[in-house]
């Protein structure tokens, strides 16, 4: 397990944290006893395959050797609504679909148009509508008004927090630690030693008051670790998230989705893990998954051909999903804008259709009930003409 002493060293001890497996997760605390997880795949992820339009004609001429064979076929797409296909890589999460606690938007970005990692994932993140808008995120801001003057904190799986907990609501970040525990013995010399200093010493009761996670052994090697890091941090989520007292949103962030080369294969395995993330999630959260909503996006897209080392470059349109207990799924949602060489944006990408600030507003508005014009001039602003999207929400 990850233990107290770990955490409080972790907490209380900067650099003392290591982000593991390139996963991240934050939390925080919300009124509302639904639940909300978003998971930021970053590097973009290419949408076009892990929910290929099978139907659409130009998908095969754009893509001869990347292309997922139409369902049916040995190693084929799984079929959706006769237009779309699921990677097979995703088969565990078909009935979740089949259940509508799953659905798909194709052809989704930001406003961001300029294919940089960095900047496309600040623009996500900040909310304002433009790169380094602002020094905190846009889920920061709608915690401020969610929980009501509810100082408990949230927390943050990993060395630091992502841009999109940053601000003025509290939440703290909570890694596995490389070093060894600590005994009772050191921990009370700290205590003493910083009894007089009231930013540490509130910090290490904080810490030392945190809740523990079962079942989380650090019982293998570093190698070891960072493969497991990412279905952990899922179990830690769902068991976190599960609490009376616990948090009530959680951002976790997966790695290694920039895949110019080699695609085939790294998908397949980033497709199963992202799949083995979901479930964990639906498993771990047991009857709260009735009221828990998981939104899976990435900072861009994907260019719609294929390149010519066996993957994809930056492209814009991508893909979102939506899991949960309480989701109205089952669907592929969206405009299609198809992929011949008119519809495709600056002759390379699949054309956006759905902003994903008109996601991100549903989950809001919707989901935690939060009133339109602070919605829009606080936690979005310059946004206005992104209207929500409806439907979304049971």
């Amino acid at each position: 397990m990850i233990n107290r002493r770990d955490f409080i060293c972790a907490s209380t001890m900067a650099g003392l944290a290591a982000t593991l497996g390139g996963s991240r997760v934050a939390y925080a605390s919300a009124p509302s006893d639904n639940r909300f997880v978003m998971i930021i795949l970053r590097g973009a992820m290419d949408g076009l395959h892990a929910v290929p339009p099978f139907a659409d004609r130009d998908y095969k001429r754009l893509r001869p050797k990347l292309a997922i064979r139409n369902p049916g076929e040995k190693g084929g797409a799984l079929n959706l609504d006769g237009s779309f296909g699921l990677h097979p890589a995703f088969n565990d999460l078909l009935p979740l679909y089949n259940n509508n606690e799953l659905l798909f938007i194709p052809a989704t970005s930001t406003r961001y148009r300029n294919r940089s990692h960095f900047d496309g994932q600040n623009f996500l993140e900040n909310g304002t509508g433009v790169p380094f808008g602002s020094k905190d995120g846009w889920l920061n801001r709608a915690l401020s008004h969610l929980n009501e003057g509810d100082q408990r904190l949230g927390l943050a799986l990993g060395s630091s927090i992502p841009l999109i907990l940053q601000g003025s609501s509290g939440v703290q970040s909570w890694g596995k630690s490389p070093f060894g525990e600590l005994n009772e013995d050191f921990l009370m010399r700290l205590t003493y030693a910083y009894e007089n200093d009231p930013l540490f010493s509130s910090a290490l009761s904080v810490a030392r008051n945190a809740p523990q996670i079962e079942g989380m052994d650090d019982d293998g090697t570093k190698k070891k670790r960072k493969k497991e890091s990412v279905p952990l941090f899922a179990k830690a989520t769902s068991e976190l998230l599960s609490r009376n007292d616990g948090p009530r949103i959680a951002v976790m962030e997966m790695t290694g989705w920039d895949t110019h080369f080699g695609q085939l294969t790294r998908l397949n395995k980033l497709f199963k893990q992202l799949a083995d993330v979901i479930l964990q999630l639906k498993s771990g959260l047991g009857p709260h998954w009735q009221k828990t909503q998981i939104l899976v996006v990435s900072e861009f897209g994907r260019t719609a051909a294929e390149n010519g080392s066996g993957g994809t470059d930056h492209g814009v349109g991508g893909l979102a999903m939506f899991a949960g207990g309480k989701i109205n799924g089952g669907r592929v949602l969206g405009k299609w804008p198809g992929l011949s060489q008119s519809a495709l944006f600056e002759n390379r990408d699949v054309r956006p259709t759905t902003d994903l600030e008109s996601i991100f507003k549903a989950v809001l508005l919707n989901h935690y009930g939060l009133v339109e014009n602070i919605v829009e001039d606080q936690i979005f602003p310059n946004s206005r003409k992104l209207k929500s999207l409806t439907g979304l929400s049971l």
